[in-house]
């Protein structure tokens, strides 16, 4: 991949362009925008839920089914960029995008839900690699740490922002729904033209149908720091499936609060603290930081299942929060773990395999509580479902303390 120099007037082929940081903040906002919609539908569902009598199983499956289309566009679209250039990509998902905002803004039943969830996944896991490269391309020379930080925060903090403002609408209006997609699809049809104005950051290259072939590698290099890592990545995203698709259910089924912000609170807390947290971790000893991030997700797993033993809103959503530490510190501190490690043509595959490894623990063992909600209640369900990710996460504290001693 090579950078081409952002012009901040006209394109090489006369094209007006908007300026270099008109362009960033533009790509800045429509990526926030994507996981924005992401977020919305944490507190919707539990609308969705009473709106046409779903069942758990069904409304854990339209929350998860997102890691299918993510999933799928990652592993065959996520080097296409480097190929073709990110307009071209950015462009195509951001109509996919557009396309899943009025499938759930006209949705008549938890089918159509189902069925944008997965569009949305798509088009956000085609975004996400091409924006993440495109901010930092489009950041000025001596900030481009600027870029990896607006992509960071506008991951998390889209999902935790999207909740909550979703949690608003359901409390203070009888059409939320309708609002909150309405609004996104104008943010949409905004971050297409600002993308069709923006600069090209990269030059085009051959190899595009052989990017789309999958690549999921993990090469001898990474293998043992991958090894460590893998049950604590698996850990914190089951977390924050439990905290999206589960926890603001809980809000009114368990603690019998019929509230839409707190149902928003409970899908904003995780998320948010995780964006705060990977900023400000960023320059901490990554082995110190993962070992923190790992302390972190054991103790905020107890605190979610305490609170729901204990009849507390407040406990649960205390562990969300050293959840969202847990997360932030520990799946950051994986990839600067990892990353070094491997060369540059081996990092697409890598980067490959830890989403995978990402994605499969947020959407699959969601799907499976939902299934063991009716045979065995709600509560038991959430208690062996976190009983779980603490016993995933103390494998991965092993294998970093043995790791940090042979260094």
């Amino acid at each position: 991949m090579s950078s081409s120099p952002v012009s901040t007037a006209t394109s090489a082929t006369g094209r007006p362009t908007l300026p270099a940081g008109l362009a960033l903040t533009g790509a800045a906002i429509s990526f926030t925008s994507l996981y924005l919609a992401a977020g919305a539908l944490m507190p919707l569902l539990v609308t969705y839920k009473e709106q046409w009598d779903v069942p758990t199983a069904l409304l854990t499956l339209a929350f998860a089914v997102f890691a299918i289309g993510f999933l799928a566009a990652v592993l065959t679209l996520g080097s296409l960029s480097d190929h073709v250039g990110r307009r071209p990509v950015l462009l195509g998902a951001l109509v996919i995008q557009l396309v899943s905002n009025v499938m759930f803004l006209v949705a008549p039943d938890i089918g159509w839900v189902i069925a944008g969830r997965i569009v949305q996944g798509f088009a956000t896991g085609a975004a996400t690699t091409a924006f993440t490269a495109a901010l930092v391309e489009l950041a000025p020379p001596s900030r481009k740490r600027l870029g990896t930080i607006l992509g960071s925060v506008g991951l998390t903090g889209g999902l935790a922002v999207g909740s909550l403002l979703a949690g608003l609408a359901i409390q203070l209006t009888t059409s939320a729904n309708a609002i909150i997609f309405i609004l996104l699809t104008i943010i949409t049809i905004l971050g297409i033209a600002v993308i069709a104005l923006s600069p090209e950051s990269v030059t085009r290259v051959p190899g595009a149908l052989r990017s789309l072939v999958p690549r999921v590698a993990i090469p001898p290099a990474t293998r043992r720091e991958f090894t460590a890592a893998v049950p604590v990545i698996a850990a914190v995203w089951m977390v924050s499936g439990l905290s999206g698709g589960i926890a603001p259910g809980l809000v009114r089924s368990v603690f019998l609060l019929n509230s839409g912000l707190l149902n928003g609170l409970s899908g904003f807390i995780a998320p948010a603290t995780s964006a705060v947290i990977g900023v400000m971790f960023a320059r901490l000893d990554p082995r110190r930081s993962m070992t923190i991030g790992i302390y972190a997700s054991i103790l905020g797993a107890i605190g979610i299942i305490g609170g729901v033993y204990a009849g507390s809103l407040a406990i649960m959503i205390i562990g969300q929060g050293v959840a969202g530490i847990g997360f932030g510190a520990s799946f950051t501190s994986s990839l600067r773990l990892i990353f070094p490690l491997a060369a540059a043509h081996q990092r697409a595959g890598v980067v490959a395999s830890i989403y995978l490894v990402s994605y499969l623990a947020f959407g699959v063992p969601v799907v499976i509580a939902g299934q063991l909600v009716g045979p065995f209640g709600l509560v038991p369900t959430v208690f062996w479902y976190s009983t779980v990710t603490v016993l995933l996460a103390l494998v991965s504290l092993r294998a970093q303390l043995n790791l940090g001693r042979k260094i």
